[in-house]
């Protein structure tokens, strides 16, 4: 009997112990596709003894829609300087709170005096600068300028796709003519959009998911898009020939941040995660896991490898800005593009 009441309690005990651990706490992440290095998430983990949860999403359009709808339960997200500042105007931010990212201060000056879409960064943290460019496969492509002439070459009709992303779109077609990416003068979207449209006769699609594989695969010869999704597509033969470039003519760029999401159940662990991402060493893991230019200025001095374009490269370049309700003028000429 004694042994019997023994046995029992030392099961009771093991569940009592199982069932008494502390979960890790989690850390619900929303993010673009390839745009956090595994290698980071795992030291995040590691070092605070948490676990994330990390989603994807292709566009700004559909990250707004789905946290404007209520989904997902995240705390972290991040958005482009546009849409940081209509989440801003929405009230879908907390503000972040500054004693708590102190690696706040390696970001370059240079960057943060020039936000305006966010003043004073009280809502958001600069994670990355950068602009989509115009991938090219050299074996198969040869002459060319390093501009947007290229989707006019009818010798590579149904080569070519450009991003499904009407302000990315646009806004080479816009800088092409000399105008701005923020333009909202009817008759120079007008001209952009019959650009746009002549560009469309020579390529296959508009993707902004699997325009990567599709280069990769070498369906694709010539691919607009993100320098991190394309390259993370190619082993090294491939990397060899292929040329990637910011048209001359310049273009839209884009400061994506990260945000802590109104509601967030784990506001002290997104600060912390926010903090840690601005490390110089994690920093220089992320530039240089996707080869992007570094705004986290310790961070250029201890990475290894060279980025796949530098901050020259975006001097025709321009910030995309919240529109407000002119931006319904772009979303009328993309539903035309698109339909024609």
């Amino acid at each position: 009997m004694k042994k019997a009441l023994m046995v029992i309690m030392c099961v009771v005990a093991v569940f009592c112990v199982s069932g008494c651990q502390k979960e890790q706490p989690k850390l619900y992440i929303y993010n673009w596709t390839y745009y956090t290095p595994d290698a980071v998430i795992k030291g995040f983990e590691e070092k605070f003894g948490v676990t994330v949860v990390y989603d994807e999403f292709a566009s700004n359009e559909e990250m707004f829609a789905k946290l404007k709808a209520g989904g997902g339960g995240y705390d972290i997200a991040f958005p482009s300087a546009d849409y940081v500042s209509i989440m801003i105007k929405e009230g879908m931010l907390e503000t972040i709170d500054r004693s708590l990212v102190p690696n706040f201060a390696n970001i370059d000056p240079a960057l943060v005096s020039g936000i305006t879409y966010d003043p004073g960064c009280a809502y958001s943290v600069p994670y990355m600068k950068g602009a989509s460019g115009i991938a090219v496969n050299t074996q198969f492509v040869s002459d060319y300028k390093k501009d947007m002439s290229i989707y006019l070459k009818p010798e590579l009709k149904g080569r070519m796709t450009l991003l499904d992303d009407m302000r990315e779109v646009m806004g080479l077609a816009l800088k092409a003519n000399g105008h701005s990416v923020n333009s909202v003068n009817p008759e120079e979207l007008e001209a952009a959009k019959t650009l746009v449209l002549s560009w469309r006769e020579n390529i296959m699609k508009f993707d902004a998911e699997a325009f990567g594989k599709g280069f990769a695969a070498g369906e694709f010869w010539v691919v607009q898009g993100y320098e991190e999704n394309i390259f993370s597509e190619l082993d090294d033969a491939a990397r060899a020939h292929t040329d990637f470039f910011i048209p001359e003519t310049g273009g839209p760029y884009y400061i994506d941040s990260m945000v802590i999401l109104k509601g967030s159940k784990n506001r002290e662990l997104a600060h912390r995660f926010i903090n840690y991402i601005h490390s110089p060493e994690a920093y220089a893991v992320f530039v240089d896991a996707f080869g992007f230019p570094s705004i986290n200025v310790p961070a250029r001095a201890i990475r290894t490898g060279k980025p796949v374009y530098t901050e020259e490269a975006l001097e025709n370049c321009e910030l995309k800005l919240d529109l407000g309700d002119k931006l319904e003028m772009y979303n009328a000429i993309w539903e035309d593009i698109k339909v024609n």
